[in-house]
């Protein structure tokens, strides 16, 4: 047997064994790749050098434009440019109407939501979703010197404003409220000012934003909901990888202050946890 026909004979054996190794090895089913072999959302991320954000810019004081027509900026985009830099990747926002966000989130278009997104039972059978960085609840919102609402069991028989298609206008009505119809926030608070209202039901964000611009408003939280809402970044199903990652860094920014500065910034409190 000449040395050609010997060192293919040995390679022949050798790779004979080794298929047997792995059989056994395999206890004859078939192989299961590791979960994190097909998540590639933070590798994607990383080798990219950017995280696509999705933010409306529409949604002050969120996601908004400086006097209008200026840069993008708000609550939400600054805690993702603080996200993104953990990261060690730049936030690259897309902004996009509401209606079409999930839409776009779905197609790929972007990494992520940063917009105020509540975390419910729905949407997390849908989608992945980072730990809370914002936590509000529903508040009673009166005039300053008005001591007759102290709770939602006292607004029975007072008049609220409200928006008809928002949660708080079946709070209100369940409450026992008689429901004055406005097209939103500005306008019933308007009137809950001119006391031809008694209260408002809204978001306790909505107030605060409020309340810090217009300090001399003369108006307080009269009662709050025990029950809070949670908003945080939105996943497509699968981005374990980023999503972790996306935790770990919002527990930095929670740890070094940078939540709680963002939050007073915009709100005059944390409202982060």
């Amino acid at each position: 047997m000449n040395r050609v026909t010997s060192r293919r004979s040995a390679l022949a054996a050798t790779l004979a064994g080794l298929a047997l190794a792995l059989t056994a090895c395999g206890g004859g089913g078939s192989q299961t790749p590791a979960a994190s072999s097909s998540d590639t959302s933070l590798s994607d991320v990383k080798s990219k050098g950017e995280i696509v954000v999705a933010t409306e810019g529409t949604y002050k004081p969120f996601s908004f434009h400086a006097e209008g027509a200026g840069d993008l900026t708000g609550y939400d985009v600054e805690i993702a440019r603080a996200v993104a830099e953990k990261l060690g990747v730049k936030a690259t926002f897309q902004e996009t109407q509401f209606d079409g966000i999930f839409a776009g989130l779905d197609a790929k278009r972007f990494d992520t939501i940063a917009n105020q997104i509540s975390i419910n039972d729905e949407r997390k059978a849908k989608y992945d979703f980072s730990k809370p960085y914002t936590v509000s609840t529903g508040v009673i919102v009166t005039k300053a010197d008005n001591n007759s609402i102290t709770g939602f069991d006292s607004l029975k028989g007072k008049t609220t404003a409200q928006s008809l298609t928002s949660n708080f206008y079946k709070m209100a009505v369940d409450a026992g409220a008689n429901v004055q119809s406005v097209e939103g926030w500005a306008q019933g608070v308007a009137l809950v000012r001119q006391g031809r209202v008694d209260a408002i039901v809204n978001d306790k964000l909505t107030y605060l934003d409020y309340a810090k611009t217009n300090p001399d408003a003369g108006l307080k939280i009269a009662a709050e909901t025990t029950e809070k809402s949670e908003s945080a970044f939105v996943f497509r199903k699968g981005s374990t990888e980023l999503t972790k990652a996306v935790d770990k860094a919002l527990d930095d920014l929670r740890t070094d202050g940078t939540l709680a500065k963002i939050s007073e910034k915009y709100f005059g409190t944390d409202v982060t946890k």
